[in-house]
């Protein structure tokens, strides 16, 4: 089963969306945006994004616990995952982003 996007309204009237790999499991997250405009808007952007390497950023949490973001081409942050246990299973989530996005379906689900 592929990848998709769930987009979905948040609470004061915003746009968020997931990335969910094959199996379910939220493999990117994005910031709340003002419109559901906005939101497709950076999908397109996890998507394009995504099938190239340099633009992940591994992290830490203040805990020690390994995560990353996927940073547009100006920098700016476009999706976050979530804390993984080690350096390797936060490489799993890169390789799963990076493989799932580019050809994800988008489906927009009810508040």
């Amino acid at each position: 089963m592929a990848g998709k996007f769930e987009l979905k309204p948040t609470k004061n009237d915003g746009f968020m969306f997931n990335l969910k790999a094959g199996n379910g499991q939220v493999i990117l997250t994005s910031e709340i945006y003002n419109s559901k405009a906005a939101a497709l808007n950076g999908i397109e952007s996890v998507k394009k994004n995504a099938a190239d390497l340099d633009k992940f950023e591994a992290r830490e949490s203040k805990n020690g616990e390994p995560y990353f973001v996927l940073k547009a081409g100006n920098g700016q942050e476009i999706g976050r995952s979530e804390m993984y246990s080690g350096t390797s299973a936060m490489e799993n989530g890169i390789a799963s982003v990076n493989k799932n996005a580019p050809d994800a379906d988008v489906v927009e689900l009810e508040a």
